[in-house]
């Protein structure tokens, strides 16, 4: 009876060293998941100023190439960005058309004057992760409150103060 008893004992031992680890491998994992979820995102911060640079260049790029008619302007659609409608061959001044790193979607906010594409945004709403030590044409992005409040305009600083004909404190024309 007493071989009974301590068979009981040092199975009950087991038992609590048992759920003892499966706690512990609960919470290592949760630490793991919120490690990599961080992770992610943070990727996705590097993604979106990418190309939010690409999209600055492009801009950059075809508004400099005055085209055919000599005239400094900004495309009308993301998609003249692609083939220049100025130049009788392919002039590309971007190589495709990315899609939104954070909220995974081919279509972004669009920052436009008189009529013309100068900037893009992304759709999210999300707080980032990042809020400073940004590159020189990045400080605008400091301290923002949401991925969509990162504008990529070129100038880049074009909405650094409010357009022409907008009250300060306003917001720019968005579409």
């Amino acid at each position: 009876m007493s071989s009974g008893l301590r068979f009981t004992r040092r199975s009950g031992f087991a038992y609590i060293w048992t759920l003892m680890l499966v706690s512990f491998m609960g919470v290592g994992l949760a630490i793991a998941s919120e490690t990599y979820a961080t992770a992610a995102r943070r990727d996705k911060e590097a993604q979106l100023l990418f190309i939010g640079h690409e999209f600055r260049q492009a801009l950059g790029r075809y508004h400099e190439a005055k085209g055919v008619g000599g005239v400094a302007q900004y495309p009308l659609t993301l998609e003249e960005l692609l083939k220049d409608p100025r130049y009788p061959g392919a002039v590309r001044h971007l190589r495709r058309l990315y899609a939104d790193p954070v909220t995974g979607k081919a279509e972004w906010g669009l920052l436009r004057q008189q009529g013309r594409i100068v900037g893009v945004y992304s759709l999210s709403e999300q707080r980032p992760i990042r809020q400073g030590n940004f590159r020189e044409e990045d400080k605008s992005l400091n301290r923002k409150p949401r991925y969509a409040d990162w504008l990529f305009t070129y100038p880049a600083h074009l909405f650094t103060a409010p357009p022409p004909g907008m009250p300060a404190g306003g917001k720019p024309a968005r579409n």
